[in-house]
């Protein structure tokens, strides 16, 4: 028995010297501000001001982007390390422009092509995946969008933080749009997340559990978080490295466009589209073939690497974890297959039976910095391609989770 409560103890005293009692206040001009909420980025930990605009969270120690948010005034992402927490924090509070209100939202007509936009917002945001299809936003009305027809380019606009359930992985989320831009086959999104647990009974606590365990598994946090503790092939994932080069076979963007407008100008003429040409005789006929090579992919991948071990992706520079890999990784995870849903995305693809789940980490910024949680300091820093482009936000978890032992 005193083994035991020596344990107990022990896990007890462990648990309160981990976390931290961040205190502070927030006011504008006018004095304190009540009901502000103040919540760690991505996570469930959160609360709102009082009456004399004081606040109290309990966080464990590191690295933190603490978010400070009260509907007409302009946000405050404060950057907030543990280890340097000395006193109480002070946050001023500045009254925000209601431009997009005056130029934007006030203009909003819920017609058919707002519900059209809507659609288009939902599956690249939401997503598509099996989890999503119970993850609902609960006031889409609060939602602007502007589609530049020329550019093939949607923004998303929103007035008010964005309300979603999500009853497949039991969480009330709370996402504060920053920017939404899907431009022609790239999407890029940013915002704010405060995650509150549903309230359900066993049955659905059990669901939820195998849920959460199923979207965490293969996903960038995972791969990452394994990366860190350099378990990654133990934990199911086989990194490649690949180069990409153009394609030689497919033309210019130049020689593409200049060939579409010479059909564009000769499109009085009775052009045979389908006829088969070996050897192009006229300008015309060099146009069509250019244009059907338009098709062929753009960039050709050559795997030249694989089975990377740790030191041939991560590195320790400046007290930062930074990815080092050259050119792009190919990343698989052998323990799930794909879903039917990610094989149907594309009509034209050939029927095949489902894979392990692969993507493509593709660097977009020469310096990539991962916080010590599997988390990347700017997600924008690389785009994905592959399976973990086909699982968005409903398949993403709060900070915090922790995933099952196997």
């Amino acid at each position: 028995m005193r083994t035991i409560f020596f344990i107990l103890l022990a896990l007890f005293v462990n648990s309160i010297f981990s976390q931290i009692i961040i205190k502070g206040t927030v006011y504008d001009e006018k004095g304190p501000l009540e009901s502000v909420a103040v919540y760690l980025n991505n996570t469930m930990l959160g609360t709102t001001t009082n009456a004399d605009g004081e606040f109290s969270i309990p966080v464990k120690e590191g690295q933190h982007e603490l978010i400070v948010s009260y509907l007409g005034y302009k946000k405050i992402a404060y950057s907030l390390n543990t280890s340097t927490y000395t006193k109480p924090l002070v946050f001023a509070l500045v009254e925000e422009e209601n431009v997009l209100d005056e130029i934007v939202i006030k203009k909003t007509v819920y017609d058919d092509k707002w519900k059209n936009n809507l659609a288009v917002f939902k599956r690249e945001f939401i997503g598509t995946t099996e989890l999503a299809e119970d993850c609902e936003i609960l006031n889409p009305k609060v939602l602007s969008f502007d589609y530049d027809y020329k550019e093939n380019k949607l923004t998303a606009y929103a007035r008010k933080p964005l309300q979603i359930k999500h009853k497949a992985l039991g969480y009330l989320i709370t996402y504060e749009l920053e920017s939404f831009i899907r431009h022609k086959n790239y999407i890029t999104y940013l915002g704010y997340t405060r995650y509150q647990e549903l309230k359900g009974g066993k049955r659905k606590q059990r669901r939820w559990k195998k849920n959460r365990q199923v979207a965490y598994n293969g996903s960038p946090v995972h791969f990452y978080k394994s990366l860190l503790n350099d378990t990654f092939t133990k934990e199911g994932f086989i990194v490649n490295q690949f180069k990409r080069v153009l394609n030689p076979e497919r033309p210019s963007d130049e020689e593409i466009r200049k060939a579409r407008q010479l059909l564009r100008l000769n499109r009085g003429l009775m052009i045979n589209f389908s006829k088969k040409i070996d050897n192009p005789k006229t300008a015309l006929d060099s146009a069509l073939v250019t244009t059907r090579k338009s098709r062929l992919p753009k960039f050709r991948d050559y795997l030249y690497k694989s089975k990377l071990k740790k030191e041939d992706i991560l590195g320790f520079k400046n007290n930062t974890y930074q990815l080092i890999f050259e050119n792009n990784l190919s990343v698989v995870y052998t323990k799930e297959k794909e879903e039917m849903g990610y094989l149907r995305r594309n009509i034209f693809s050939k029927r095949r039976k489902p894979l392990p789940q692969t993507s493509s980490i593709i660097p977009i910024d020469d310096k990539i910095i991962l916080d010590v949680t599997g988390n990347l300091v700017n997600p924008l820093d690389v785009l994905y391609e592959g399976y973990w482009s086909y699982e968005k936000f409903a398949n993403t978890l709060p900070l915090d989770y922790i995933p099952t032992e196997d």
